[in-house]
């Protein structure tokens, strides 16, 4: 069960939290004291400051470092040192010395630094987490005698039958009985412009009937609702770390003891050497220790990939984890698929002819009663023609194979049928026919006995998807390579006009495999668009797979890298842009972390940078500057983004008129 946010604190009310905000009062409270007094520290060997303000100042640090001395402890017994460790040993050390205000300091700023990236962190998961919370409590279920009761919605079940009415909220995911209504699901998709929803269609928890009133048939209970799916997926890709992350990790491990060897190499060498100053070079050393704490290098990688994972959902592209994110940044070439994707994938057939010597309406319903078992976009197609030529269909299928990428083959009434490419029905069959119309995709049927026919039907480019192509060119993927089973005048026309650079046709399942393979091999990261069913295999084999219209699909959700929920071809560049500022900002935070610790480390050793300097701009500025600098990625958009998904949002929900 997916709890509520409600169900973990606040970082800022935990006891971590709590621990901070009195060590931070201690040491405010020292300095007020230390200030009216005019009593500074006075440094020197085993000088432990025992005035008022001294005390304040130990209170400071045993409350503050109790939020990291156990683990700076465990670390030093298991030899895996890390900041914790280094913390500890720097706050023991200053207060040993007589540095009692630099001490409180460390351990105030070093947890409040801490604080700020668990709010960081938080703040994405709960973002996303709320969407739960737009789900109603409660559902008007009917009951079989005709009437109405509220009910929980945890108490909702597959196949009960729920009313919505205008401005509400929709319970749970369900099918459509009854009634017409539009439907904001910018909570799923992400985007804001409401969606007609009609008998048969869809709708998903979360999401506003807007103006009419609504009989629905539930799908899927409250913990296995599309919204409650996509929040546990988020969560889970959160924890799942990007390769930069785990390379950042490995460099800690052996970073930190490094540091603190050199750190022991300042403190001890020049006065055992050079007879230098002991006390001086050894606070020399304390400060290059507090440098060497690696918190701001630690949490680069991570918030970043919070807030764009977060940023992501909220815009309906599901991002599986930081090892996506960080593909798609270096995707340099795209393979998209044609039918749904870069058309609209609403077909309607625009000719239908027989032999002379055939019975169209034998032929037509047969090939009703065989196309009705499919559930390739063709066939549905087909079906919706023959139910409006008004033919019923006609005889028992008694066998039905589905041949990828090619069509159908079956048995009616003991008698075989095959419909679909000219491979499928042979070339003989084909060649009757002649060259197919300019811009239509022809399927061919042949039946036993030798009566055959010819379907012609028309798909159209989305809207969205020239613009589209040339975003994806300006970000530098090129080529843009469009894979179809289709025949080349279908597919060359679909190509000239989203401006697509390459197309390549006639390819069943396992020769799209091959073509991204071949594109992997000559571009590196590569990167399929498609719908998540019929591409998986596409999908699977491309560096990075984006299953695009994944809302409502559980099994396009599961097994895409990268979902986009909605039915949407503007969320591919958006989702491009993201990936390649997160990479960015990851290197940018990297880069900000490793240079002032460079920066600070030179002073240190000169002797101009102090304990209090060290973690102010080291620790806590560096961490502050990585983690504002994160948050920055969730602001990712661009105006040709909402421009084309309101455009394509209409188009999609405009009839296609025959040719």
């Amino acid at each position: 069960m997916i709890a509520s946010v409600h169900d973990r604190p606040s970082p800022w009310r935990t006891p971590f939290a709590r621990r901070t905000y009195a060590a931070c009062a201690f040491l405010a409270a020292g300095a007020l004291v230390s200030l009216v007094a005019h009593a500074p520290d006075q440094a020197g060997w085993l000088k432990v400051r025992l005035d008022l303000a001294g005390l304040l100042y130990l209170a400071s640090c045993a409350v503050g470092g109790s939020n990291f001395f156990a683990a700076g402890m465990r670390a030093a017994r298991t030899l895996k040192l890390d900041m914790n460790f280094l913390m500890s040993v720097a706050i023991v050390a200053a207060v040993l010395i007589g540095e009692s205000f630099e001490a409180a300091t460390l351990a105030a700023l070093f947890s409040l630094a801490e604080l700020l990236e668990r709010y960081a962190v938080d703040r994405g998961r709960r973002s996303i987490a709320r969407l739960l919370e737009l789900a109603p409590e409660s559902a008007a279920r009917l009951s079989p005698d005709g009437g109405v009761e509220s009910v929980p919605v945890h108490e909702l079940r597959v196949g009960d039958r729920i009313r919505i009415r205008p401005g509400d909220r929709v319970p749970s995911d369900g099918r459509v009985i009854s009634g017409t209504s539009g439907v904001n699901e910018a909570t799923i998709t992400g985007e804001s412009l409401p969606r007609t929803k009609g008998p048969g269609d869809s709708v998903f928890a979360g999401t506003l009937s807007t103006d009419g009133a609504l009989e629905v048939e539930v799908t899927a209970d409250a913990e296995h609702s599309t919204l409650a799916r996509i929040v546990q997926l988020v969560r889970e890709a959160e924890t799942r770390r990007a390769p930069v992350e785990e390379y950042v990790k490995r460099f800690a491990r052996v970073y930190t003891p490094a540091v603190t060897v050199l750190a022991a190499l300042v403190m001890l060498g020049p006065p055992l050497l050079l007879s230098g100053n002991g006390l001086e070079w050894f606070t020399r050393g304390l400060t290059l220790l507090v440098i060497a704490c690696p918190c701001a290098l630690v949490i680069a990688t991570p918030v970043t990939v919070v807030s764009a994972i977060t940023s992501a959902a909220r815009h309906g592209v599901l991002i599986k984890g930081g090892i996506h994110l960080e593909t798609l940044g270096r995707v340099r070439a795209l393979a998209i698929d044609k039918t749904g994707t870069l058309t609209l994938g609403q077909l309607s057939v625009t000719d239908f002819r027989t032999d002379p010597g055939a019975s169209r309406d034998t032929l037509l319903g047969q090939l009703h009663a065989v196309e009705q078992l499919s559930e390739h976009p063709l066939a549905a197609a087909i079906v919706t023609f023959a139910r409006q030529a008004g033919g019923p269909p006609s005889g028992v299928v008694e066998r039905f194979t589905a041949v990828p990428g090619r069509g159908v083959d079956a048995q009616v009434d003991g008698q075989w049928i095959k419909a679909g490419t000219e491979e499928l029905v042979g070339h003989a069959v084909a060649a009757r026919w002649g060259p197919a119309t300019p811009g239509t995709i022809r399927t061919y049927v042949v039946a036993e006995g030798g009566a055959s026919g010819m379907i012609e039907l028309r798909d159209r480019a989305r809207e969205s998807a020239p613009t589209v192509v040339q975003h994806l060119h300006r970000l530098g993927i090129r080529p843009v390579v469009m894979l179809t089973g289709d025949a080349e005048p279908a597919a060359q026309a679909i190509g000239a006009a989203t401006g697509v650079d390459e197309v390549r046709f006639r390819l069943s399942p396992e020769e799209k495999v091959a073509a991204v393979r071949e594109l992997r091999r000559r571009h590196g990261a590569v990167a399929m668009v498609g719908d998540g069913v019929n591409d998986a295999p596409a999908l699977a084999e491309a560096t990075v797979g984006l299953a695009m219209g994944a809302a409502g699909s559980p099994a396009a959700i599961e097994a895409a890298d990268i979902a986009l929920l909605a039915d949407d071809l503007t969320k591919v560049p958006y989702a491009v842009r993201l990936a390649r500022r997160a990479r960015a900002t990851i290197r940018l935070n990297i880069g900000i972390a490793l240079g002032l610790k460079t920066l600070l480390a030179v002073g240190a050793l000169l002797g101009v940078v102090s304990l209090a300097m060290a973690v102010l701009i080291g620790d806590m500025g560096g961490s502050i500057a990585v983690t504002l600098n994160a948050l920055r990625v969730a602001a990712t958009s661009a105006p040709v983004d909402r421009h084309l998904s309101r455009r394509a949002a209409v188009s999609q929900s405009t009839p296609i008129q025959p040719a």
